[in-house]
């Protein structure tokens, strides 16, 4: 078991700190054909306390920036009906110009086709906050056990990151968990200098972090480890995975568990699926099997709310991540980027159940 030192009670089981955006999906059309769009509220933070919320029944809330116009009105709705508490800093727009609640298109693709996300964060609100947006020490003075943070936000501008590293510090004076979604994506850093700027901010990051989730290549690319060629070699390839665990560790001997899936896509809706964990040298493989895929964003999010549900109730590291496994697989059945799976579907599927109909 873990030395994860997990408060037993408080006002949220957890707490996340992200950018919240809307997903513009064409459905399986590409953009330039498209007529129609579902309007999915997402950002990689906020999924997680969304997922545990709406399918696993914990006490979730959100720090973030919201806009005072119809976009940021829809955002917030979606916020309150997956029963997340928000605490927003709130930013007046213009009328014309923003600031404005981002916006990412990505359609879902189709067989030999693959998914296509592209951004439009231009003055995104998110991008604003700067350390003492957030009164810290009364929000966690309130009782949080766990507080979680990604790379998607900390990529938006020059202060994000330095939000983190201030709640993080203040999460572990209060004694509460952490964790962090490298989350690596190289089009957004590029606004930011790119892969040098980005390994220099992670490694600030990651020295308050006790939970870390990322692939393969995000441990490379975000943090600098030496390790095999992202990208090439057998994409379940666990060996691999955990000699690259082992110098991550080396250098940042905070971190106590390490976690990931893993995924080879044979075509956008055929993909292989495991996961796999490190916790303080106990190495946890979940089964790998076929997914056939509607739509595989937010599987990564719904992996690791799956596992931190585990670590929040005492299931043991196995357990953690046969439920991230499972839910993270139900999730990329779904259209969107949060859960619609309930957590009976999930412990029954973590258990081995079957997709025999249901009568």
């Amino acid at each position: 078991m873990t030395n994860l030192t997990i408060p037993a009670q408080g006002e949220l089981d957890l707490l996340s700190l992200g950018a919240i955006i809307h997903r513009l999906d064409p459905g399986r059309l590409p953009f330039r054909k498209a007529h129609t769009l579902d309007i999915h509220v997402s950002g990689g933070e906020f999924n997680v306390a969304a997922n545990l919320a709406d399918c696993f029944g914990l006490r979730t809330g959100i720090a973030t920036a919201m806009v005072k116009y119809p976009v940021g009105d829809l955002i917030a709705e979606r916020v309150r009906a997956m029963g997340v508490t928000p605490f927003y800093k709130y930013f007046e727009h213009d009328g014309a110009r923003g600031p404005n609640m981002a916006t990412v298109y990505s359609d879902q693709g189709m067989g030999i086709r693959p998914p296509v996300v592209f951004y439009n964060r231009a003055n995104e609100a998110a991008a604003l906050l700067k350390p003492g947006d957030f009164d810290w020490n009364a929000i966690f003075g309130k009782g949080v056990r766990w507080f979680h943070s990604g790379g998607l936000f900390a990529s938006l501008s020059a202060t994000t990151a330095e939000v983190i590293i201030e709640a993080m510090q203040a999460a572990r004076k209060a004694g509460v968990v952490t964790s962090f979604d490298l989350n690596y994506r190289e089009k957004l850093w590029k606004a930011q200098g790119a892969l040098d700027k980005a390994q220099s901010i992670f490694k600030r990051i990651v020295e308050n972090v006790d939970v870390l989730v990322g692939n393969e290549e995000d441990l490379q690319k975000a943090l600098g480890v030496a390790g095999p060629e992202a990208g090439k070699g057998a994409a379940l390839d666990t060996a691999a995975f955990f000699d690259t665990i082992g110098r991550v560790v080396e250098q940042y001997p905070n971190v106590k568990v390490v976690a990931t899936t893993l995924r080879e896509v044979h075509s956008t809706n055929r993909h292989t699926w495991s996961a796999v964990a490190w916790f303080e040298g106990e190495q946890v493989v979940a089964p790998t099997i076929q997914l056939d895929v509607l739509d595989r964003v937010g599987g990564g999010d719904g992996f690791a709310s799956g596992m931190l549900y585990g670590l929040l109730t005492g299931a043991s590291p196995e357990q953690s991540v046969r439920l991230g496994w499972a839910h993270g697989a139900l999730i990329t059945t779904f259209p969107g980027d949060t859960t619609m799976a309930t957590v009976d579907d999930v412990k029954a599927f973590a258990k081995g159940g079957s997709a025999r109909i249901q009568r």
